[in-house]
């Protein structure tokens, strides 16, 4: 019988291959369900029968713990691991996984469709592994693989800083719809035309110092709040120099029209290292920007994709937002008109549009080249 030996030559090369139904036939499929204190495993054969099941710490002795279950019942076939999540609790494990195992990121939106589609759907920590085990028989040419590369370092930096970028700017924006209440409270509408933005710096140090006669108490939740946003103001700028200086070191994507730092941070940060992708193609379908078939019969028919990344979608539609607004791209405004007048909706053209820029930036982050109108 055929067996892989998993050095990490043959995992890297292998990984960028399709695997053939007599190569599946030679492995067994590990899924595991990660959470911050245990994480539980489930081994299947490429049949789907289920040759054990074990819960286990999040410490380095707990992980050797699983390799060794993984040993005991792979007997001749390779094992295949699969996390759905590789990123946060389910970190460390990757790592220590990666030098022993080829392992893979299974999103988390084909575990629940595996889970709906059973007889009986219900959820647990078992039921989640099984779930991860069977995409991975199903759908393991798709996953990408999990890569400690200094590209995706880097790129895990970037995607920490802009997420917590992410989390003050919406912390920002609740507070400044809470500031709006109490300055109606305290100044009825009046308030509306003291300033030309309420929120800019020069309004928020006059807020954050009034002195107006009112409810005490109302007065200082309000300077409260407006000091946290002025801090808020603060951080956010400190961290955009950070994702600035990380990108620049690293990156040419911000030469590229429509995608600046923040846009720039999010596309790196989730792409991770550009070599998991082997075409653009790919990477598209990795952010959901690949249109899906819908046929029947004779009839053929393409459908906007629900499925993939969608922080990463989100930031290639702000990018094409951005290059057919008057200040944007030329050409890029050429191309989506033409595609409007071919008889597309603007939505549809738009989604053309940010196939082209992910072809754009496949070949940026691939070739480490600039942008060329």
């Amino acid at each position: 019988m055929y067996k892989f030996f998993l050095s990490k030559k043959n995992i890297n090369s292998f990984s960028k291959k399709e695997m053939t139904t007599q190569q599946k036939q030679n492995c067994m499929f590990v899924g595991i369900d990660v959470h911050k204190d245990t994480h539980t495993a489930i081994g299947i054969s490429p049949y789907g029968e289920k040759l054990f099941e074990i819960t286990v710490g999040n410490y380095k002795q707990d992980f050797e713990k699983l390799t060794e279950k993984v040993k005991e019942h792979s007997g001749v076939l390779s094992p295949y691991i699969g996390l759905e999540d590789v990123r946060g609790y389910g970190e460390r494990l990757a790592g220590y996984l990666y030098e022993k195992y080829p392992v893979y990121h299974v999103p988390s939106i084909l575990v629940d469709k595996a889970r709906q589609n059973a007889t009986h759907p219900e959820k647990s920590d078992s039921l989640d592994a099984l779930g991860v085990a069977k995409v991975m028989i199903q759908s393991i040419d798709t996953l990408l693989p999990y890569t400690i590369s200094e590209d995706s370092k880097k790129a895990k930096q970037i995607k920490e800083i802009s997420i917590d970028r992410e989390d003050l700017v919406l912390e920002r924006t609740q507070l400044k719809n809470q500031v709006h209440t109490l300055l109606y409270r305290i100044y009825n509408t009046e308030y509306e035309n003291m300033f030309k933005d309420t929120f800019s710096l020069k309004a928020l140090q006059f807020w954050s110092k009034s002195k107006v006669k009112c409810d005490p108490y109302l007065l200082k939740t309000m300077k409260r709040k407006v000091r946290r946003i002025l801090d808020i103001h603060t951080e956010v700028s400190e961290l955009e120099k950070d994702m600035e200086k990380l990108l620049d070191e690293n990156y040419t994507l911000q030469t590229a029209s429509g995608c600046g730092v923040v846009i720039a941070s999010a596309i790196v940060g989730e792409i991770g290292d550009i070599q998991r992708f082997k075409s653009p193609a790919s990477l598209a379908k990795y952010a959901g920007c690949a249109p899906r078939e819908r046929s029947s019969g004779k009839k053929v028919r393409h459908v906007k994709s629900r499925s993939g990344n969608r922080r990463l979608n989100c930031a290639f539609h702000r990018m094409a937002l951005s290059q057919i607004s008057r200040s944007g791209n030329e050409k890029a405004r050429e191309y989506f008109k033409r595609k409007i007048s071919e008889g597309k909706s603007k939505s549809q053209a738009l989604v053309c549009l940010r196939r082209q820029l992910i072809n754009i930036v496949w070949n940026m982050m691939k070739y480490k080249t600039v942008y060329r109108t």
